[in-house]
């Protein structure tokens, strides 16, 4: 199947296509101006370098956030206007799952980390089971505390929070009972992209387990009358 994979929850914004398991190209971009107004040409012009039009788009794949509110909308809204014009299904896939597939396989506890602002994290516990991640948890808007609460096993963190709380996750691991081990992935894991989004969206393509349009909408987490911009 030939898919267009979009993710824009954070300041890169990631695209890429794909043909079955293969990626055709994929592409990142730093975000240093309204996405609204380069998501467009980005997709046209990937498109292009894939050789690709949307009328032979099988499906596309979007980043369902939490992340950046604004880049969010937009990213939903281009790939429901794309989807509707053509009559193509569309994916979501969280974007806190794109990151911990970021981590690969491991026989740690993998914990996300995002920053939310407000002192507070976008958090999720995964782990490998048989070759696939499976989550462990909700996908969480808490304190760092709450979240370090639920660490009771050998887990390594990744996300773009990692760098705020790094100090603080190691002096909760020599401080519990148990003592419990922690590793940080590299920096360069911390966002999601769209290769992995693309990764992530193979089991429900096989299965064509498609998102209802009508009622597919961005994971925000904080209450609508909390969201900021970023």
């Amino acid at each position: 199947m030939k898919v267009l994979a979009l993710e824009t929850s954070s300041k890169r914004f990631s695209l890429a296509t794909g043909d079955g398991q293969q990626i055709v190209k994929s592409r990142t971009m730093v975000l240093n101006k309204i996405l609204s107004d380069s998501i467009i040409p980005a997709i046209d012009r990937i498109l292009t370098d894939s050789k690709l039009t949307l009328a032979k788009l099988d499906a596309l794949v979007i980043g369902l956030g939490p992340g950046s509110f604004t880049s969010l909308r937009v990213g939903m809204a281009t790939v429901k206007g794309l989807a509707f014009a053509a009559n193509k299904p569309v994916i979501g896939i969280t974007s806190l799952d794109a990151i911990a597939f970021n981590v690969g396989q491991t026989d740690q506890q993998i914990c996300v980390l995002c920053d939310a602002r407000r002192n507070l994290v976008y958090a999720c516990l995964y782990e490998n089971v048989k070759g696939k991640l499976k989550r462990k948890s909700e996908y969480l808007l808490t304190p760092l505390s709450a979240l370090l609460a639920r660490i009771q096993t050998k887990t390594i963190f990744v996300g773009d929070a990692v760098a705020l709380y790094q100090a603080d996750i190691e002096k909760y691991s020599v401080a519990s009972d148990q003592k419990i081990i922690v590793n940080f992935a590299a920096s360069t894991k911390s966002y999601p992209s769209a290769k992995n989004l693309m990764a992530l969206a193979q089991e429900p393509l096989k299965k064509k387990k498609f998102a209802d349009l009508n009622k597919l909408v961005p994971l925000y987490l904080y209450p609508e009358d909390c969201q900021v911009q970023r």
